[in-house]
C-alpha cells in the first residue's frame, strides 16, 4: 500500500465516548513522497555515521552507560517525573525524599532499556519482550499498581480529567491482543520490503495509538525504537534515543501523531521521525566527537602528572566515565579504597581540574565530572 493512501483506522461509539480502531499495518508500504526518500537518504547516512564510532571508540560500553541515563531520565521527564541526569547517577540513599519516586522510575527505565537490549539475544522483539520489558519499568515504582507486565482490562485514555473530555481514546482492550499479533507480525515480517527507519516510525505510531498497558506506554514506545535499531543491525550499541528530540519537539510530537489519526496523515509523522533520526545522529556524532577529544586531554596529559598513582587514576576516570557525580565513598565502596587514598586522589582530580566540588561544604562533598557531564545535558 502507498503511504499516501494510509488509513489509520475509526472511532467507534462506545458507551458515552468514542474510542479508536487503529486498522493492521502488517502491509508492504510503498513510498512515493520524493521528500521521504530524501530525508530517508540522510538519516541511514548520519546514523552508519553514529554506529561506526561503537567501532572506534575504545571501550565504548563505558560511554554506553550514560546515553542509557540521559534517555531514561529525558523520556521520563515527558511524562512528568523531575529527574534530571546529574541525580540520576547518584545512589538512592543520597537522593531526598520527596525525589526519591521520581528517580526510582529513571532508575527502572535504565534496568528495563539494559534487560531488553540483553534480551534480544533470546527473544526477538515480540509481545512476551514488550510486557517483560514494562513489568521492570513498573516494577516498586508508582506504576506497581497499574499492571506491571499485563496488558490493560479496562479503558484508558490521554489527556482530558475524564474520558469524556479526552483528547484521544485508544481501542477497548478486548482488541489489544488482535492489534499486537499484527504490530508483532509487522515487526519481524522480512517478507516484506519496508526500509526500517519507515517500519520503526510506524511501529512507534501503531504502539503509541494501541496503548495497550495502564501507564508507561510512552516509555515503552519511545524504548521499542531503540530495541528496533539494535536487533536489525542499524545499531551495534543502543547510542540513539529520540526521546530528548520528542521532549524539544513535545507539541508537535503529539501534535503529529494525532493528525495520523484524524487525518490519515502518515507522511507528516515519517518526516517528522526522519529529521529526528539525523538531528539526533548529529547530536550523538557530536557527544562522540568530544568524548573522545576529552579523554585524549585528560588521559594523555593531565593524569600523566601523578607518576606512581597513574594506575589507580585510570581506575577512578574509568568508574566516572559511568558515574560522572560522586561522594568519595563511592570510591571507596566501588573501588575498594581507603579513606585516606580516596580523598587524596579526589583531591589531586580537583587540582587537575577532572572533578568540582559544588556543594561548598566540608563534609559530605559532591563531586563533578563537570566536563564530562555537560556533553549528555
Amino acid at each position: 500500500m502507498n503511504i499516501k493512501d494510509f488509513k489509520a483506522g475509526k472511532f467507534i461509539q462506545q458507551y458515552k465516548y468514542k474510542s479508536f480502531l487503529p486498522e493492521p499495518i502488517n502491509k508492504e508500504w510503498i513510498i512515493s513522497d520524493p521528500k521521504i526518500n530524501s530525508l530517508l537518504e540522510e538519516a541511514n547516512l548520519k546514523l552508519g555515521q553514529l554506529n561506526a564510532f561503537s567501532a572506534i571508540v575504545p571501550d565504548v560500553d563505558l560511554f554506553i552507560k550514560m546515553h542509557v541515563v540521559k534517555e531514561a531520565t529525558t523520556s521520563s521527564r515527558i511524562e512528568g517525573t523531575q529527574t534530571y541526569i546529574d541525580e540520576a547517577v547518584l545512589k538512592e540513599g543520597d537522593i531526598n525524599e520527596e525525589k526519591k519516586d521520581d528517580w526510582l522510575e529513571v532508575q527502572n527505565y535504565i534496568s528495563a532499556m539494559n534487560k531488553a537490549v540483553e534480551g534480544l539475544t533470546k527473544l526477538p522483539i515480540s509481545t512476551r519482550l514488550i510486557k517483560k520489558t514494562h513489568k521492570i519499568l513498573l516494577g516498586n515504582s508508582r506504576g506497581k499498581n497499574k499492571l506491571p507486565g499485563d496488558f490493560r482490562t479496562s479503558q484508558n485514555w490521554i489527556g482530558g480529567a475524564t474520558i469524556n473530555d479526552a483528547v484521544f481514546v485508544p481501542p477497548i482492550h478486548t482488541d489489544i491482543n488482535e492489534l499486537l499479533s499484527d504490530l508483532e507480525n509487522f515487526i519481524n515480517n522480512d517478507q516484506i520490503n519496508v526500509p526500517h527507519l519507515v517500519k520503526i516510525a510506524i511501529i512507534h505510531y501503531q504502539f503509541e495509538t494501541i496503548h495497550p498497558f495502564l501507564d508507561g506506554n510512552g516509555r515503552v514506545g519511545r524504548l521499542l525504537i531503540t530495541l528496533y535499531l539494535v536487533a536489525n543491525g542499524l545499531l551495534t550499541k543502543p547510542t540513539l534515543y529520540l526521546s530528548d528530540y520528542f521532549e524539544k519537539n513535545k507539541q508537535l510530537y503529539y501534535d503529529n501523531l494525532s493528525h495520523v489519526r484524524i487525518n490519515n496523515n502518515l507522511t507528516q509523522w515519517l518526516k517528522f521521525f526522519l529529521v529526528g533520526v539525523i538531528t539526533t545522529s548529529e547530536n550523538g556524532i557530536n557527544t562522540f566527537q568530544n568524548i573522545l577529544k576529552l579523554r585524549k586531554d585528560i588521559e594523555e596529559n593531565r593524569i600523566l602528572t601523578l607518576g606512581k598513582k597513574l594506575p589507580l587514576a585510570k581506575d577512578v576516570l574509568e568508574y566516572l566515565y559511568k558515574n560522572p557525580v560522586i561522594y568519595s565513598n563511592y570510591l571507596i565502596d566501588e573501588l575498594n579504597l581507603t579513606k585516606p587514598t580516596a580523598h587524596a586522589i579526589i583531591k589531586d582530580f580537583v587540582n587537575l581540574k577532572i572533578l568540582k566540588e559544588v556543594t561548598g561544604q566540608k563534609r559530605n562533598r559532591l563531586f563533578v565530572f563537570e566536563e564530562y557531564l555537560i556533553l549528555f545535558r
